[in-house]
């Protein structure tokens, strides 16, 4: 019987760091940790619901522009300081997106001691990030493109990303057979079981007409 452990999990503490920094008394710990829930929910939400309305652009962009990373929560006192780490952050630098996003928030937490701060941090390569590649997946298996040749296509994008090897896991019915099965593509190097390797991982949904497909992508990054 196979035992797994997630990437990330498995290297906290080491190269990988929390994307929560705040500290609470044991009864209010769990107050806290469906705070950051409703957070990252609601900042995902809003940029899904604004994703629709502009949805004539080319391929490429479409795919994976406004997709998050991830999202850090510093809480102080007074103060929520949140950072979205974003690929493409075309439809929060426009004109009052930031203040909307705050509005959201501010009724969502229900919290009028506490002010937020909301900050932008724009990533340095996009598709050296597991969820832009899985994004890019999506876009392309609900256009009805082959599953091995977006697979194939999502590594050709990591080509200017420095990294040093990467594995895609497609898992479902593909290509609408009846049966499920789960196919796999890798590069390079992937060096699971060592702790100081950095190792980028992403586990993402894809809902298409014949189920749901999941995909899984492991990114070496560098040791």
């Amino acid at each position: 019987m196979g035992q797994k452990i997630n990437p990330l999990g498995f290297r906290l503490g080491t190269t990988q760091n929390h994307h929560s920094f705040w500290f609470a008394q044991p009864k209010n710990y769990s107050e806290g940790l469906q705070e950051d829930k409703k957070i990252r929910n609601c900042i995902k939400n809003y940029i899904q619901k604004n994703r629709k309305k502009g949805s004539n652009r080319k391929m490429e962009s479409d795919s994976s522009s406004e997709v998050i990373t991830h999202i850090e929560i510093q809480k102080e006192i007074d103060t929520i300081h949140v950072i979205i780490h974003i690929g493409f952050p075309n439809l929060l630098k426009k004109k009052g997106a930031i203040e909307e996003l705050e509005k959201d928030l501010q009724k969502e937490l229900n919290s009028v001691n506490q002010r937020l701060n909301i900050a932008i941090e724009k990533v340095k390569e996009p598709y050296r990030q597991p969820n832009i590649l899985a994004e890019y997946i999506a876009f392309q298996l609900k256009n009805r493109v082959s599953f091995r040749k977006a697979m194939k296509k999502a590594i050709e994008l990591t080509k200017k990303a420095d990294i040093k090897g990467i594995k895609i896991q497609i898992a479902g019915r593909l290509a609408g057979k009846e049966i499920a099965r789960a196919e796999c593509i890798k590069k390079g190097r992937l060096p699971l079981q060592t702790i100081r390797a950095k190792i980028d991982y992403c586990c993402y949904p894809i809902r298409t007409i014949y189920g749901v497909l999941g995909v899984k992508i492991w990114i070496f990054v560098e040791e």
